[in-house]
């Protein structure tokens, strides 16, 4: 099991963490982006959202391209106006996996964003074993990402998905192999996923090893975990949190989830052995199959299944052997 993040500072108000070994400082709790561009979330409430998140002390602010269809990144980039964006940490994601796609959708962010420079870009949903050779192909995105590094569009490269741990270490291997070595690495890490194909226990240490920062994601699973009746909100913020993260990134459709999700950033300290061990007595038996964690279990959550497209075509070397 992962030992703790130590806090390495702390305001009166909010704690924050450094971003692995990039030097930033981050809040220990990010805005998810998703939630931004629900139905149910109209665009007045979701710059509120925004906005009152980084007065609060939120400054790490997740989004990705293909978040219901740009409504996401459009709205987080009229909620950063008016001297927002010089306070937050922003960071996205892109589907593609050839370098043209890549290329295409990384504009097609910073316009919606309303922004010259976003300090994270994220390769998404790496949930394929095919994914790593895809991206750092002599044609791939991530080709695609350090070229708007070095033209200023970009800071830092990360990668994230939901799937499977082994995919993540592929995706480590294969980018060690041509000499590359990322900043972040986004997954899911909550109350069940040390139970089931867990994160926690087969790449998080790796990454700790690397000084690759740790971005915990789905900590509720979109509310599934509490569906399960053993665990609280806050018991699964603070259990995300306990772990060497250096963001948990909890979605907010509403100023109560919001506040909420503050509350549990304010009270967090360091749970000891025998908490955390209870705490993972209670989810035992509910997460053993993972049935609540259905991102790892079903393609439910896997929007470029539903949309190949987003990805790109396959290396024209690829298909030339197809052919040949």
């Amino acid at each position: 099991m992962s030992s703790p993040h130590p806090m390495s500072k702390a305001t009166t108000e909010f704690p924050i963490r450094e971003l692995g070994r990039t030097g930033e400082m981050v809040s220990a709790i990010g805005l998810g982006g998703s939630h931004l561009g629900l139905a149910h979330v109209d665009e007045p409430l979701s710059i509120r959202i925004v906005r009152s998140a980084i007065d609060r002390g939120i400054t790490f602010m997740d989004n990705s391209w293909d978040y219901n269809e740009g409504a996401s990144e459009i709205r987080m980039g009229k909620a950063l106006r008016d001297g927002y964006r010089e306070k937050d940490f922003l960071m996205t994601k892109i589907d593609g996996r050839s370098r043209r796609e890549a290329a295409k959708q990384l504009d097609e962010s910073l316009r919606r964003l309303q922004t010259d420079r976003i300090d994270l870009v994220q390769h998404h949903e790496v949930i394929r074993f095919e994914d790593p050779d895809r991206i750092f192909d002599e044609e791939g995105a991530n080709l695609a990402l350090l070229d708007a590094k070095k033209a200023g569009k970009l800071r830092f490269i990360g990668f994230t998905g939901h799937k499977d741990p082994h995919v993540h270490l592929h995706m480590l291997e294969v980018a060690r192999d041509r000499g590359f070595s990322f900043d972040t690495a986004q997954m899911p890490l909550n109350v069940m996923d040390v139970h089931y194909r867990s994160f926690e226990r087969l790449l998080v240490p790796e990454l700790v090893k690397l000084g690759i920062g740790v971005l915990g994601m789905k900590s509720m699973a979109n509310g599934i975990i509490l569906r399960s009746n053993t665990v609280k909100p806050t018991e699964c913020l603070h259990y995300a949190m306990n772990l060497p993260t250096s963001v948990v990134i909890t979605g907010c459709d509403s100023m109560a989830i919001l506040d909420q999700a503050i509350e549990a950033a304010r009270t967090f300290r360091p749970m000891s052995t025998d908490e955390v061990a209870a705490l993972l007595a209670k989810t035992k038996q509910a997460a053993a199959r993972g049935e609540f964690e259905p991102f790892k279990t079903s393609s439910i959550f896997d929007s470029t299944a539903t949309h190949p497209e987003w990805l790109g075509e396959e290396p024209k070397r690829k298909r030339d052997l197809m052919s040949a």
